[in-house]
C-alpha cells in the first residue's frame, strides 16, 4: 500500500510539473471568456512540439515590468500576432489588423452588464512582432495589463510589449469550473484568414 501511494504521489507530481496543471483566474483582464475565480487546465507540453498560435489563450511568465507585484507572476491572455506578423490597431472600423486581415472580436471582446463592448483598443499601434515573440492582449481591453497597455507605457517599445516564446508556460485548453461554465477553448474563426507574414 505505501508503495501504491508513494507511486500515485509521484504520478501526480510529474503531471503537474510537466504535463498539465491547473489554474485560477485571479482578475477581470480576461472577462467574459474567463471570471474571476474560474478555474482552467493548461496543457504545459503542447509546446514542446509546436509553437503558440494566433487566437490561443496561453498562461505565461510575465516580465518584471509587466508586474504590479512581483510575486504574481504568470499572465493568462490571447495570442494576437506571432514572431514575423504585422500587427495594426485600427482600421476604419476600430479593428485590429494582422498582416492586412482585420480581425472581428465580437465574439470573445468583453461585453458589461449594459451590453455595450470593449474597443479592440483604446490605443493605435503599429508594429512587427520579432521573430520568437509574441503579442498578446486580454479580452477585457479596458481592463488588462498586455502587450497594447505596455507599448504606449514604454513609448513604444516593441521588445519590452511582447514576451519571449520561452515564457510561455502552456496554452489552456478548457474551463473546468465552475462546472456549469465547462468550455472547451479553441481558436476563434477570426485567425483562419490571417495569411502568413511576408
Amino acid at each position: 500500500m505505501p508503495i501504491l501511494l508513494g507511486v500515485a504521489i509521484l504520478v501526480a507530481i510529474v503531471v503537474r510539473t510537466w504535463v498539465v496543471q491547473t489554474y485560477y483566474i485571479p482578475s477581470g483582464s480576461m472577462e467574459n471568456t474567463l471570471q474571476v475565480n474560474d478555474r482552467v487546465l493548461v496543457n504545459k507540453l503542447v509546446y514542446d512540439f509546436s509553437e503558440p498560435d494566433r487566437g490561443e489563450i496561453i498562461v505565461f511568465t510575465a516580465p518584471e515590468s509587466w508586474r504590479s507585484v512581483m510575486e504574481e507572476d504568470e499572465f493568462i491572455k490571447r495570442v494576437i500576432a506571432t514572431g514575423g506578423d504585422h500587427v495594426v490597431c485600427c482600421d476604419d472600423e476600430g479593428r485590429i489588423s494582422v498582416n492586412g486581415v482585420a480581425l472581428d472580436e465580437e465574439s470573445y471582446l468583453y461585453t458589461n452588464p449594459a451590453g455595450v463592448q470593449d474597443q479592440p483598443s483604446r490605443d493605435e499601434f503599429d508594429l512587427i512582432v520579432p521573430d520568437g515573440r509574441l503579442w498578446v492582449m486580454g479580452d477585457h481591453r479596458s481592463a488588462s495589463g498586455d502587450s497594447r497597455e505596455r507599448y504606449i507605457r514604454s513609448g513604444g517599445d516593441v521588445m519590452s510589449s511582447t514576451i519571449p516564446v520561452d515564457a510561455v508556460i502552456g496554452k489552456a485548453f478548457v474551463l473546468f469550473w465552475p462546472f456549469g461554465d465547462f468550455t472547451w477553448f479553441s481558436i476563434p474563426a477570426t485567425y483562419d484568414d490571417v495569411p502568413e507574414p511576408s
